[in-house]
Order: C-alpha cells, then sequence, then structure tokens
C-alpha cells in the first residue's frame, strides 16, 4: 500500500483539533496522485476528500487492513506499526512548520529512503514540500 500523509515538522497530523491535510493545493495534488486509482480512507477524511472527482473513494474505518499491494490511503488520524509491513511508498506532505500536535505519526524515517523531493506554493502556506520514501531496509513486524 501507498500511505499519503500531511505533516508538521514534528512529525504532528492534528493540532487544536483540526486537520494537517487541509490546503486546496495540497487536496489538487492527492486527487492528481491518486486519479484512476481507489483511495481508501477512514469516514473523518471521506468527510473532505471522498469526492474528488476521478479518484475512487473507498471509505472504511479499518481501510489500512484491507487496502492491497499499490493501493491508495489517506492517513489523518491512524497509527502505521499494526500495517509497517504492508507499506510500500510513503508520501509526505510538510507543512515546515511546527505546531502543538494533537496526535503525531508512528514512523521512523530513518528506515526509510527518500527518493524524491518536491517544493510548491500552497494556498495556506507559502511552501509545501513534498516527499516521497521507500522501503530502505526490511521491517519486522
Amino acid at each position: 500500500m501507498v500511505i499519503i500523509v500531511c505533516l508538521d515538522e514534528n512529525g504532528g497530523m492534528l493540532f487544536n483539533g483540526r486537520r494537517q491535510s487541509r490546503d486546496k493545493a495540497v487536496a489538487e495534488r492527492i486527487r492528481g496522485l491518486c486519479k484512476g486509482k481507489r483511495l481508501w480512507m477512514n469516514s473523518y477524511s471521506y468527510s473532505l476528500y471522498g469526492r474528488m472527482e476521478g479518484v475512487e473513494a473507498a471509505k472504511d474505518e479499518h481501510f489500512l487492513m484491507k487496502a492491497g499491494e499499490g493501493e491508495m490511503c489517506l492517513l489523518e488520524t491512524e497509527k502505521l506499526k499494526p500495517v509497517e509491513g504492508k507499506i510500500e511508498k510513503i508520501i509526505v506532505f510538510r507543512w515546515n512548520r511546527k505546531y502543538p500536535a494533537d496526535m503525531s505519526i508512528d514512523w521512523e524515517p530513518d528506515k526509510w529512503e527518500r527518493v524524491s523531493t518536491l517544493e510548491f506554493p500552497g494556498v495556506s502556506h507559502e511552501k509545501i514540500t513534498e516527499e516521497v520514501y521507500k522501503r530502505d531496509r526490511e521491517v519486522t513486524v
């Protein structure tokens, strides 16, 4: 599976009860990455991302357990450790800021190889960085 997640500089996913992923430029980039594909998410994410044109949205509270090889998953409120062995790639959108996180990602980037970086202007932030990671070494589950 391919994970898509939005993070601040400290790995925060949610702050002050708000999602990190609410930026029109990021939403458009996610739509482009997932066009013609299935994008798994929970009901929280579906409320914002469930109706993207050209994307087959799959809503399930246990989507990380159900997603198959190569399928896209939008992560906003879940833990990765239980499915770490299934993850092929992680696409991170970074806000390049630090926020007081309500929830942080449980991911160790040093076990992954960053294969690309792209900076682009967001609507809510002057600069957003997209990083793509692939598994660097085997992870034991």
